[in-house]
């Protein structure tokens, strides 16, 4: 009588981990089938962010560096999840390696990777501190050119202490120390009238520091 009681238990035991065990099989095959769905899907999104970011990160680079190219390439022997590589090329010539550009190029292109990245999922404005403050005014001038004609739908706050970027801006807040005493004087560069179509090309506040 013992002996068939226990041969009852365990056989109840076997039953629910034999149906435990179909439940763990049934869960893996769809959990593996989502895996390789969602793997599918970030393949896709990866691919196209890269395809936009790539298209984006050459025509940001070439305004602001003239002659100047860059793209993102895949890795040789890598997929793109594995990452990707950064290609440089001036008047047409391609650089072996990114030490091979000075220290204001590759802030440029930074920048310039920067800004594309941002570009493929826009946000509503920016602010960016002192960005051309190890740039040369050539350079300056040409961020701010390059933020007027590729960020049509966004507005920049941008801290500089160079002309170059001041001449593109719709609005510059003039920031002075005078006898112990803050002043903030605002100077609109462009009228209301050409401030509205300057919406189709971009809007920049500039905020001016001086001691």
């Amino acid at each position: 009588m013992k002996v068939e009681a226990m041969s009852d238990k365990v056989e109840k035991e076997y039953k629910s981990l034999l149906e435990k065990r179909h439940i763990l099989e049934h869960d893996k095959v769809t959990l593996n089938v989502n895996i390789e769905e969602l793997d599918k899907k970030k393949k896709e999104a990866l691919d196209k962010c890269w395809k936009e970011v790539n298209k984006n990160f050459g025509k940001i680079f070439g305004t602001l560096l003239p002659g100047a190219f860059a793209k993102l390439q895949l890795i040789p022997g890598k997929d793109i999840s594995e990452g990707l590589e950064i290609k440089v090329s001036f008047n047409n010539t391609w650089k072996n390696s990114l030490s091979e550009l000075s220290g204001g190029q590759r802030s440029l292109m930074a920048l310039s990777f920067m800004l594309s990245l941002l570009l493929y999922k826009p946000a509503p404005f920016y602010i960016l501190d002192e960005i051309d403050a190890a740039l040369d005014l050539s350079h300056t001038e040409n961020i701010g050119a390059m933020i007027s004609q590729h960020f049509p739908q966004s507005q920049f706050i941008i801290i500089s202490l160079k002309e170059g970027m001041f001449n593109n801006a719709n609005v510059l807040f003039k920031t002075s120390f005078v006898d112990g005493v803050s002043k903030v004087d605002r100077i609109v560069l462009k009228d209301n009238k050409r401030g509205a179509k300057k919406q189709k090309t971009g809007d920049m506040a500039v905020e001016n520091d001086e001691e």
